[in-house]
């Protein structure tokens, strides 16, 4: 073994079919990390073969630790549980990571130590699709942190694009349905024609897609119930952490801190 590599590292890496890096992904929610991690199976499946896929691993602090500190708008330490979970996919011998929840980003984007791995950015890849559709004006729903914080309206910009927030009293619908319903496992009808009637409202005003930016959205509506394009954060995540993992994306540098750094 090279002087200085970690333990386990050259056996690791020749386990590696073809030079495939190892994807963690940075859960922060059970069922969007979960359906991230499917869709990045199944990019594999889809591109190497029957039941191929590049090495990762997912690491998901209970949310529950972090929603006192959401409540109390502590970002600082949502970052530090965040990074623990990092930590740990390290560890686990990721090579990068995604994480596959959007609100989290508002505190992955705070000034802090680095993280243990390079990451992707979420926002910036979801802005980087809207960008490379043509669309100029993208509705965004989420949670009430993600609709009403920085992120999209900045991520787009930086594109030339611009973010639509829906009206207040449908804000306050999606980011109820997203927390007693999609958190939980939850997917009625009832929610499904509600983010349809969202959806609608936003064509009226102008939109050309609509950015699904809440991991648990996608379970809920799809594009059939959409009267916009779909923008689905959860499997954009999926396919850049897969295009990463198989070498047609660069490896991340972003390392958390201002999203202006994601590179």
């Amino acid at each position: 073994m090279m002087s200085g590599a970690a333990p386990g590292t050259a056996t690791r890496e020749a386990a590696r079919p073809g030079g495939t890096l190892h994807a963690g992904l940075l859960g922060h929610s059970a069922e969007g990390a979960a359906l991230c991690f499917r869709a990045f199976c199944q990019e594999g499946f889809a591109e190497l073969g029957e039941h191929d896929h590049p090495d990762v691993t997912l690491d998901l602090i209970p949310l529950s630790r972090s929603m006192p500190a959401w409540d109390a708008g502590d970002h600082a330490a949502v970052r530090a549980t965040l990074a623990a979970s990092a930590a740990r996919l390290a560890r686990a011998g990721a090579d990068f990571f995604v994480c596959p929840d959007n609100t989290a980003h508002l505190a992955l984007g705070l000034p802090g130590p680095a993280l243990a791995l390079p990451g992707l950015h979420l926002p910036d890849l979801v802005a980087e699709r809207a960008a490379a559709g043509g669309r100029r004006r993208i509705g965004v729903l989420g949670t009430r942190f993600t609709m009403d914080g920085p992120l999209y309206r900045e991520a787009f910009a930086r594109r030339g694009t611009a973010a639509e927030r829906p009206e207040p009293r449908d804000r306050e619908t999606v980011h109820r349905i997203i927390f007693e319903e999609l958190l939980n496992g939850r997917f009625t009808g009832e929610a499904r024609r509600a983010f349809a009637e969202v959806i609608d409202r936003l064509a009226g005003r102008g939109c050309d897609a609509v950015a699904l930016v809440c991991t648990e959205i996608p379970l809920l509506v799809g594009q059939e119930d959409s009267s916009l394009p779909l923008l689905d954060s959860t499997r954009i995540a999926a396919r850049a952490a897969f295009e990463v993992a198989v070498g047609r994306r660069p490896l991340p540098r972003w390392r958390g801190g201002p999203p202006q750094q994601a590179g």
